[in-house]
């Protein structure tokens, strides 16, 4: 996944994403005794789903990557095969997988007018607020053939695929830590590059945002490079290599009804997922240089 390609708020506030205070790197393989000083929000006990010692809701107050149920994100880049076009919406369904009960997020994504790719991705906080990724059911067409593939789709709990971190409660620079981790579909990682890069596409300019950069073992050459803006989330990537980028348009708010619709029945009707777990994921901070700070 691209994320290109966001708990419960009245609204999302566009602005700039200025921080204040310093903020400390989460451990997502430490358990619930912990008290953070930001967390997943309060939830009925039915929304809550537990995990190798987390408890997660399906929803997400992260400031980097806040999930509000409504909201709907509108992308745009021109790439060499024509414009593409991406709408990502942050459903009010929740399906569960492995146990947990997750937020549906809907990605559309159209060149010239025409999809080319249909993914439901599935999301949720823990007690930390460090937002994972518990997998995704995609399709893609073929533009030119208009076949369709189901390629890239995983789940947490099958065939060996864990939920990865698709962000920290608090990243701090050199943070590397595993987005993805479903063996022989999906393994991305993320590095923490800064928490003062700006941004300026079509919705606003934005500062003090987070950057990472984006990367594949199943793909060593490609690097991508996102930036988060505070209370909003996703507002620009960068690909390097293909010189490109995918800009945030518009943002439509939140819905205030905020009432869940649990679409999934339950992912356990597999009684192997029963058993399924989510990864210890391990926080890589490099020893800082002499004379400079990592990035």
């Amino acid at each position: 996944m691209s994320l290109h390609r966001l708990v419960i708020c009245t609204a999302l506030v566009l602005a700039g994403c200025s921080k204040s205070g310093r903020v400390t790197g989460p451990d997502p393989s430490a358990g619930k005794s912990q008290s953070p000083s930001r967390g997943a929000p309060a939830a009925a006990a039915s929304d809550v789903g537990t995990q190798q010692g987390h408890e997660f809701v399906p929803r997400s107050d992260n400031p980097y990557f806040p999930l509000v149920p409504g909201a709907t994100f509108r992308y745009r880049s021109e790439t060499p095969d024509g414009v593409e076009t991406e709408v990502f919406t942050v459903t009010r369904e929740t399906r569960r997988i492995a146990g947990v009960t997750t937020r549906v997020i809907e990605d559309v994504v159209r060149l010239d007018g025409k999809w080319i790719e249909h993914t439901f991705d599935y999301f949720a906080s823990d007690e930390q607020g460090n937002v994972w990724y518990f997998g995704e059911d995609a399709r893609s067409r073929d533009p030119a053939t208009g076949e369709v593939s189901t390629e890239g789709s995983w789940r947490a709990g099958r065939d060996g695929a864990e939920g990865g971190i698709i962000m920290e409660a608090h990243p701090q620079v050199g943070d590397v830590y595993n987005e993805e981790n479903a063996p022989g579909i999906a393994q991305d990682q993320a590095r923490v590059l800064a928490l003062d890069a700006t941004a300026n596409v079509p919705a606003g300019a934005y500062s003090n945002c987070l950057e990472t950069e984006n990367f594949s073992a199943f793909d060593p050459g490609a690097i991508e490079h996102k930036y988060y803006a505070l209370g909003i989330g996703l507002v620009l990537e960068v690909d390097v290599n293909e010189n490109t980028t995918n800009e945030l348009v518009k943002v439509k708010g939140a819905d205030p009804r905020g009432d869940d619709r649990d679409e999934s029945g339950d992912d356990d009707d597999d009684n192997s997922l029963r058993n399924a777990h989510v990864s210890h994921v391990t926080i890589a901070r490099p020893a800082r240089p002499a004379g400079g700070g990592a990035r």
